[in-house]
């Protein structure tokens, strides 16, 4: 029997919605956030967990706290899970930041996983102490279930790195929707499956709010047409 791992992204915050950079930002989750959090929690519920291990930032300790409540688990925080810290552009609009900092910007986007903002991290940096913490909780509990709340970016590299995809098109190539939820899969710290990947079916009649961000600047904003179901003319 292979260590599950059930790796979720926190629910939606304020600044998530703004589309701003939120890293080491320590925010709330908002309304939205807390709703999409209690429907993965019901989705979970009839799960058998071993533990859960979340980031210490306070969207994510309290995910971790809605997920746990079904289970009677108290959340362990693990630093090693925090999000990247954008440095300077912490809590800004990213309109703004590709304003402000467009040759900065410019050049991170070209390759977020080993240049970093002013004061902030590469990818590299949060792949070294993410990836430890997440094999040293596999070691402690073969065999068994578990779940990991972590961050966008920081889960984003974890399965990129774990599945050996090019790294450095991380933020292009996989996205990460607040609350969530990707299932891996370990045969050892380091041979990982990817069983789902962020799946969001326990959304049913909640507001999307998230289709209105970026990925990356590949990837244009996109129009609530686009997301509604094709109608035909009426004969």
């Amino acid at each position: 029997m292979p260590t599950r791992v059930f790796l979720v992204r926190h629910g939606a915050t304020a600044l998530t919605a703004e589309d701003r950079f939120a890293g080491t930002t320590d925010v709330p989750l908002s309304g939205d956030g807390r709703r999409q959090v209690a429907s993965l929690a019901e989705r979970l519920k009839e799960e058998t967990l071993d533990a859960i291990y979340t980031s210490p930032l306070k969207r994510s300790m309290e995910t971790a706290q809605i997920l746990g409540l079904p289970h009677e688990l108290e959340p362990i925080p693990e630093p090693g899970l925090r999000e990247i810290d954008y440095g300077h552009w912490e809590g800004m609009h990213r309109s703004e930041v590709e304003s402000r900092y467009e040759d900065e910007y410019a050049i991170w986007q070209e390759d977020p996983f080993t240049i970093a903002p002013l004061h902030g991290e590469s990818g590299v940096n949060v792949l070294n102490r993410a990836l430890p913490v997440v094999r040293a909780i596999v070691d402690r509990h073969r065999h068994r279930t578990v779940a990991v709340v972590s961050h966008k970016g920081a889960n984003r590299l974890i399965i990129s790195s774990l599945l050996g995809f090019e790294v450095r098109g991380y933020r292009d190539r996989l996205d990460q929707s607040p609350a969530g939820l990707s299932i891996l899969d370990f045969m050892s710290e380091s041979r990982a499956r990817l069983r789902l990947l962020n799946d969001v079916s326990h959304y049913e009649g909640i507001p999307e709010r998230i289709l209105t961000q970026r990925l990356s600047r590949w990837w244009g904003r996109p129009r609530p047409d686009d997301f509604r179901p094709e109608t035909r003319p009426q004969s």
